[in-house]
């Protein structure tokens, strides 16, 4: 077993704990902090659909509280048959922890799987280095 297959692991935990009786969309979410721990979340839905959570933002949520402050590796999974990607706004969430290089692997709930750079998913992006 590989350092991925624990991340999926606990990524597929983190998805069936998710919190989705609206959509029924659920979505586990780990990350790797510089410290080497892994920290999971999945996607809080509300009746007041704006105020949900994404399960990559309770991720760094988590990562936070557990004392790192660095994403060094990203998985999420989703239901379907296709990886599925952060959105636009756990994108820009990401960036504030992690580098354009930090490596990004998208799974599916049938095993179907890509692997590319928080970078690649981000082109262009406005980040803590665009303040400076």
């Amino acid at each position: 077993m590989n350092e991925t297959d624990d991340m999926l692991t606990l990524a597929q935990q983190a998805q069936d704990r998710a919190h989705a009786p609206y959509s029924g969309f659920r979505v586990g979410a780990v990350l790797r902090g510089g410290s080497g721990r892994l920290y999971a979340g999945c996607n809080v839905e509300n009746a007041a659909y704006p105020q949900s959570q994404c399960a990559e933002a309770s991720a760094l949520g988590a990562l936070v509280l557990g004392g790192d402050s660095r994403v060094t590796e990203v998985l999420v999974l989703g239901p379907g048959d296709r990886p599925l990607a952060p959105c636009g706004g756990c994108r820009q969430r990401l960036l504030e922890f992690a580098e354009a290089d930090t490596p990004v692997h998208l799974y599916s709930a049938s095993g179907e799987h890509h692997s590319l750079t928080l970078g690649a998913l981000m082109p262009h992006a406005f980040g803590p280095d665009s303040l400076s």
